[in-house]
């Protein structure tokens, strides 16, 4: 009789809670908390950040813009969760920076672009302007913007890697008073202790006739990886798997040691280095195409990249 009784309130009690699972499992009230869905890369919003960068004016290595770009640049990243690392070095008798977010675990791919604009537009069609400063919507400020909407959207553990956002300083100046180009990255790839399976620059991306052909001294296989990408999206009218350019610029300090670089840049710009480099020349849709492909490769492609 114990026995029966015992197995009576038993049942009663789970009963009892299988009901009250019922309940608040039908309640459109109840607690249960449903993720908040991961933003897509949304070309607008990586707008923004350009006019914030040429908000601050010319940004030449050591000036007071440069100084607040990088401030804008940290407190953005910070702002997204990542972790920021600083690398203050002279050049020149001036003072530079490079900026690294990291987020992940695994195998590093780092993701980079400058942020100095040049002293001189000394390929301005007009000579009266060639001593005037760059604004750097396009060359500078484009590649910038698209690693902070990545900052702001991409899914990092999904990616099964490391990822560095790395921001150069005094790419822009060679041939100007001395000065050599890619000196920030030459800094960073110099002072490496770990080896990146991937780097992947990002330089002039943000023109409206977009056009992205492949770099002769960028890795072939990555080139290939990631135009495949976005042919698979259907970006094929501006990422062109065809050779025209032979780049000197942020990737090949990295190459040189080894890792396979790529150089993203769209080099038929007409407005290189020129007073006309402004924000109206930069297109949220181009932006937007950089920052999917970016997206989807990191998602899609295996984590160790071995050409």
């Amino acid at each position: 009789m114990r026995i029966l009784r015992a197995l009576s309130a038993v049942l009663l009690a789970m009963l009892f809670l299988l009901a009250m699972n019922a309940c608040t499992t039908s309640n459109p009230f109840s607690s249960s908390i449903v993720p908040t869905p991961r933003p897509m890369f949304n070309g607008d919003q990586a707008y923004q950040h350009v006019l914030a960068q040429v908000g601050f004016g010319a940004r030449p290595t050591g000036s007071d813009a440069s100084r607040k770009t990088g401030d804008y640049i940290i407190n953005q990243l910070k702002s997204f969760g990542w972790q920021v690392e600083t690398q203050e070095f002279d050049y020149m008798g001036v003072k530079a920076r490079n900026i690294i977010g990291k987020q992940g675990r695994g195998a590093i791919v780092i993701l980079g672009a400058h942020y100095d604009t040049r002293r001189q537009a000394d390929n301005d069609p007009d000579p009266a302007q060639r001593r005037q400063p760059v604004m750097g919507a396009d060359d500078g400020a484009s590649g910038v913007a698209v690693l902070l909407e990545l900052a702001r959207t991409l899914d990092v553990p999904k990616t099964q890697r490391e990822i560095w956002l790395a921001f150069f300083d005094a790419e822009d100046d060679g041939r100007l008073d001395g000065w050599d180009w890619i000196i920030g990255s030459t800094r960073l790839a110099d002072s490496l202790t770990v080896t990146p399976t991937a780097m992947i620059l990002l330089d002039m991306i943000g023109d409206a006739d977009q056009q992205l052909y492949w770099d002769n001294n960028s890795n072939q296989t990555l080139n290939e990886s990631i135009w495949q990408v976005a042919a698979s999206i259907g970006y094929t009218q501006t990422f062109i798997p065809q050779y025209k350019w032979t780049m000197i610029d942020d990737h090949i300090p990295f190459a040189r040691h080894g890792i396979p670089a790529i150089d993203l840049i769209d080099f038929d710009y007409p407005y290189w280095h020129t007073t006309h480099d402004t924000a109206d020349k930069v297109s949220p849709i181009s932006l937007e195409r950089i920052g999917r492909t970016l997206t989807a490769w990191l998602e899609r492609t295996t984590k160790e990249i071995a050409p």
